[in-house]
């Protein structure tokens, strides 16, 4: 028989002690509702989802959670659906959290969850032309995720600034399209669009890269000077307020997923290659994951220069005096940048 489903918003604190005290399941009419993208990225999400990881320790609890995993792209529809109510918890980038967090500063206040890994992003190109920032012209379009908001945006005005000048940031926002990752991937490599550049993900970027012709312009820990997690998780502080256990959860759930890919790297790719649907081969997979470039650590690193750098344009207004302002306090101790 199906499950009841528990509420992700409006269960109260009395209730939710009761059901504990008595040991009894929460039931109500709403599933809990993630939002992931696509990508190596988001493996973290997709292992706890292919295990069951936060029903069984929602369960521990005595909450009885359903999970309702959902698929955009971009971090600005992330954020349009964090904060109008359609999601509890948003799978996204770094950019978008300080955006979102930024906006909602003194009201939802927006904060980190926890990061997803350490992951660099690519700036590749089929057009031989492109060596530098310098060499990219009115012509060339870059796919990124979300316009101006996305981490892979926030990169790209980063790498601009240090070029050009912090009063440049934006020279090339007139280039970018967006564009989810699997079609810019798809542009990039078929060559037939106006899309010849693409500020890339992982496994996208090194698909695109076995391409003859493609090829890498720079780097987001070139860019930001060592691994940065440019990916993340955020909530309103509603949820985790009126919600304790189910997030409390939620963060087990993650590091029992972060301890599966570790120790088993190769059955992480499978669950990935499963859910994605991808084509790509278990040996090609797996290498990612076990790259030296790539980590499944939930603790953010790196990411205070780049909302340092945000806030010194003006893209953001509310200036972070460390990364533990823009993350919520039950990750605080831990050793995050």
């Amino acid at each position: 028989m199906k499950q009841r489903l528990f509420s992700t918003v409006g269960v109260s604190g009395t209730l939710l002690a009761a059901s504990l005290a008595t040991a009894s399941p929460v039931f109500a009419d709403e599933p809990l509702r993630i939002a992931e993208q696509f990508g190596i990225t988001y493996l973290l999400l997709h292992v706890a989802r292919d295990q069951s990881l936060i029903e069984k320790y929602a369960a521990e609890r005595g909450v009885d959670v359903d999970v309702e995993w959902l698929q955009l792209s971009g971090g600005a529809a992330v954020n349009d659906a964090l904060l109008s109510g359609s999601i509890d918890i948003a799978g996204a980038g770094v950019g978008p959290l300080l955006t979102v967090w930024d906006r909602t500063h003194g009201n939802q206040n927006v904060k980190g969850v926890a990061s997803l890994g350490e992951f660099p992003n690519f700036l590749i190109t089929n057009n031989p032309e492109i060596r530098t920032l310098a060499d990219i012209s009115e012509r060339d379009r870059i796919a990124v995720p979300a316009v101006g908001v996305s981490v892979q945006s926030r990169f790209l005005q980063k790498a601009v600034a240090d070029a050009f000048g912090n009063d440049q940031f934006d020279r090339l926002e007139g280039n970018t399209v967006a564009l989810p990752n699997p079609d810019a991937t798809a542009a990039l490599i078929s060559g037939g669009t106006e899309i010849n550049t693409h500020f890339s993900a992982i496994p996208f970027q090194y698909q695109a890269l076995e391409h003859e012709g493609v090829h890498k312009i720079t780097d987001s820990y070139e860019i930001m000077g060592g691994p940065i997690s440019p990916t993340v998780l955020y909530a309103t502080e509603a949820f985790r307020a009126d919600n304790p256990e189910v997030y409390a959860a939620f963060l087990e759930a993650l590091e029992e997923a972060r301890t599966f890919i570790e120790e088993d790297p190769r059955e992480a790719a499978h669950i990935y290659q499963r859910l994605s649907g991808t084509q790509l081969d278990i040996d090609f997979l797996e290498s990612i994951i076990t790259d030296e470039q790539v980590s499944f650590s939930l603790v953010p690193h790196n990411t205070f220069p780049l909302a340092e750098f945000l806030f010194e344009v003006g893209a953001i207004r509310n200036e972070p005096t460390s990364w533990q302002d823009y993350f919520f306090d039950d990750i605080h101790a831990w050793e995050g940048s």
